[in-house]
């Protein structure tokens, strides 16, 4: 009779750790494959013309920019007529499409957690990095805490690899433990002054105070936990460190090689929610036939000359899309693949760039285990909301939740 091991199984030799994949003698029903979600968000939009099949269903007639991806036909699902309500202000709902936030860019906004923040906050530490807000282009990202406080992208492959894989000398260690031990000391001493305060200020101020020490709690329960990670051997893997591309002119280099480690990360189980923003302003994107800049040609006034280099990228991009989820897909995993634990979320929270239109985004689910092969299409004049998927997501994950922002139910298309 076989004996079972546990998952977080490691090989340990002179210091040297290596992290195992699935094996049968782990006990697959013991430790099913974890469900994971990947959201992707390209600001600029994709050409509802190119995207779109003009009629629903499984049947569906393929498209331009569909047919970039035909490979992967029955591995994913396409959505029109979600969005999120009361957004605009051009280009100021790129924050609020992972929130739903109202009204982002007027007076007083504030922005509301992301639903990336909002699952990784439910399943708690369960990996080194509970989350991952990725950027082609800065440290702009689409991830926002519980008080609207956005959180920083990583940009650089190579800085994400050592975060995830290399391990740093003893020394380094030793101050980075410090620094967290240091962090909780001061946060406990803030959370000793509450009492006091709260005496001496106003009800609105007591309301205010209630929510940032609630806010350092959290953040020592965080600290707490990334210590207990410290301990703990980094994964292995057997791929050398990637090189940055400096030229952010290269778009589609740079997506392809962000992507590159998705699989990386979700194999070594590192985190299970990520989120990548895809961005462009960076001049003329290094593409054969494209002569203008990317903002630009979002705005292309129907001038058949700047649409199809507009398409070209757009092509480009689904095509560095397309090859994640072949890479995902041929992934072993448990039963399946990678792919079919992992839904992978493409998007954008412009329906219409051109117009600057936040209503009847693109959307397209793959993986994860779902049914797919399907075009569904809700009205394009009263959408649906968008956060009705991402309560479908969060459940797949495991986590019961009956709201996520302006959710009106779960969203159901099989």
């Amino acid at each position: 009779m076989k004996t079972l091991l546990p998952r977080r199984t490691f090989l340990r030799a002179a210091g040297v750790s290596l992290a195992l994949p699935m094996l049968e003698v782990f006990g697959q029903a013991a430790d099913t494959p974890p469900q994971r979600a990947l959201f992707i968000c390209n600001t600029l939009g994709f050409m509802p013309t190119a995207l779109f099949p003009k009629a629903a269903g499984r049947g569906y007639k393929s498209t331009p920019y569909l047919d970039v991806l035909a490979a992967h036909r029955e591995r994913f699902t396409l959505f029109s007529g979600l969005s999120h309500p009361d957004q605009g202000g051009e280009h100021a709902c790129e924050m609020t499409w992972l929130s739903g936030a109202r009204n982002p860019g007027r007076d007083g906004f504030q922005n509301s957690v992301s639903i990336d923040q909002f699952a990784a906050r439910k399943l708690g530490h369960v990996t080194r990095f509970p989350s991952l807000a990725l950027s082609t282009d800065g440290p702009k990202s689409q991830s926002y805490t519980e008080n609207g406080v956005m959180i920083p992208a990583l940009d650089r492959p190579s800085e994400l690899f050592a975060r995830l894989f290399l391990k740093g000398s003893a020394a380094e260690v030793a101050r980075e433990r410090r620094r967290l031990l240091d962090g909780a000391s001061v946060l406990d001493a803030l959370a000793d002054q509450r009492a006091g305060m709260r005496k001496r200020v106003s009800t609105a101020d007591r309301d205010t105070l209630d929510r940032y020490f609630e806010s350092v709690r959290q953040a020592e329960r965080d600290l707490h936990e990334s210590r207990a990670w410290m301990d703990r051997p980094k994964p292995e893997v057997a791929v050398p460190p990637p090189s940055d591309i400096p030229d952010k002119a290269d778009l589609a280099g740079r997506i392809e090689l962000l992507f590159g480690l998705v699989p990386l990360i979700l194999q070594t189980d590192s985190s299970r929610i990520l989120s990548i923003v895809i961005q462009n302003h960076h001049g003329i994107p290094l593409i054969d036939g494209v002569e203008t800049e990317h903002h630009n040609l979002s705005h292309h006034g129907r001038d058949p000359v700047k649409i199809a280099q507009l398409q070209r990228i757009e092509c480009a991009i689904l095509e560095r899309f397309g090859k994640l989820l072949t890479a995902l897909d041929e992934q072993p995993e448990g039963p399946g693949s990678l792919l079919d634990h992992t839904m992978t979320l493409l998007g954008s929270n412009l329906g219409n760039a051109a117009a600057h239109d936040p209503r009847n985004n693109p959307v397209l689910l793959a993986g994860g285990g779902l049914k797919h092969d399907n075009y569904v299409a809700y009205d394009p004049a009263d959408n649906r909301p968008l956060s009705n998927l991402f309560l479908r997501m969060t459940n797949a994950l495991g986590i019961e939740a009956e709201q996520f922002s302006s959710s009106s139910g779960v969203l159901s298309w099989d």
